[in-house]
């Protein structure tokens, strides 16, 4: 089989990639698992343990591709405001509200889940993607094509292969692309809870310096998602804990808004391991790189699925050019992508690894000055509205 883009993941970046490609005219086979034909489950039914706070970039992607209308909004929470909270008993404040920043939302709260199953559905739909399911074990490259050797014998050709295939990507591996890891001996773990106070759509953040980062975000109706960036022996015993446990932690935190948290039954947690993932390059023979292939970072901004819809529309506005209609997967395109994505992940890295670094260390005078920091930054609107804008994607 051959096609202008071979996507190989099996996520939501590849899935919106190889939509997006589609939809522009491009022939695109997807190597992934088949589509689930389910349809999206009710709000009664379990929540999620993963949700992604997107952007407007990501928002405004997903509605041009018809996807965002396909969501369950009954699943969606806009979140309308943040309060990000310092350490100590003077720990410092600093608040973001939409209506400040002049946007309907701060970012939108969708599930892994009602995402996947959205694009599932599209691409279903799509006449110009074929769907492979199969297992890669070879890529190469010449001067005309990619060549990807499938399990069992069978091979695909494409002018330009995307890897969305994730933090250990396969893709980058094959390319002999290197990557700077830094692992933070943190693990995310997430949870979803119930709470006694409405939440009216403001997330929560503290910055506990020896307990890690604790973030609370909006969902539907009176229920909050947690995902707590906790030391390594602190996420050990986290998760050893019951939910009911993990709760009264969090009620206890200070100044915590929601009243008595309950465990959704349900009872469920789970913790993901948290490190700072830097390709050397973007792209290769052939090759370019999206979304945790190409970056990981740390979740306390949640920003790292909106780095890789960037990515998604960076890319699908390098293939728009008439020479990447001639040769998508010509070298001059494709370092057109790379240079288009540098500035943006380089900052967003440097940002997230910077803050993680300034509120994970432990001397006195540093705390001091961090929440002195909050505080003072909190009373300089024009500056939160820069934050705020560069944070949702409105800039663009």
């Amino acid at each position: 089989m051959h096609t202008d883009v071979c996507v190989i993941g099996n996520g939501a970046i590849g899935k919106t990639v190889a939509l997006g490609l589609a939809q522009a005219g491009h022939r695109v086979s997807l190597l992934c698992q088949a589509p689930s034909s389910a349809k999206v489950e009710s709000a009664s039914a379990q929540w999620d343990l993963r949700v992604y706070a997107l952007n407007t970039i990501a928002r405004n992607l997903l509605t041009s591709l018809k996807v965002w209308d396909a969501l369950d909004a009954s699943r969606v929470a806009p979140v309308t405001g943040m309060v990000v909270n310092g350490d100590g008993a003077r720990g410092g404040k600093l608040e973001f509200d939409a209506y400040g920043a002049h946007a309907e939302a701060l970012a939108w709260i969708v599930e892994d889940r009602n995402l996947n199953q959205a694009l599932d559905a599209a691409l279903r739909f799509a006449s110009n993607v074929t769907l492979v399911s199969g297992r890669a074990v070879r890529l190469g490259a010449d001067g005309q094509q990619a060549l990807v050797e499938l399990e069992g014998g069978d091979s695909l050709t494409a002018s330009l292969v995307v890897g969305a295939d994730g933090a250990h990507s396969w893709v980058r591996n094959q390319c002999d692309i290197g990557i700077d890891y830094r692992p933070y001996d943190q693990r995310a773990v997430v949870s979803n809870f119930s709470c006694e106070l409405p939440h009216q759509g403001q997330a929560f953040q503290w910055f506990t310096a020896s307990e890690g980062i604790v973030a609370l975000l909006p969902l539907p109706g009176n229920r909050i998602s947690l995902v707590w960036s906790a030391p390594e022996l602190l996420a050990t015993t986290l998760m050893q804990e019951t939910a009911g446990q993990l709760a009264a932690r969090l009620s206890a935190l200070p100044g915590q808004p929601f009243g008595q948290l309950q465990p959704l039954l349900p009872e469920a947690k789970q913790a993901i391991p948290l490190a700072l993932i830097r390709a050397h390059q973007l792209v290769g023979p052939r090759v370019a790189l999206v979304g945790d292939a190409a970056h990981a970072v740390h979740p306390l901004a949640g920003h790292g699925m909106n780095l890789g819809f960037s990515d998604v529309v960076a890319l699908l506005d390098t293939l728009a050019d008439e020479a990447a209609r001639r040769d998508c997967g010509d070298a001059r395109v494709l370092a057109r992508y790379a240079r288009a994505r540098a500035e943006d992940v380089l900052l967003m890295q440097l940002a997230t690894d910077g803050l993680e670094r300034l509120f994970n260390a432990q001397f006195e005078p540093l705390r001091i000055v961090r929440n002195l920091g909050l505080n003072l930054l909190n009373q300089f609107p024009q500056i939160k509205r820069r934050l705020m804008a560069h944070a949702s994607g409105s800039r663009h």
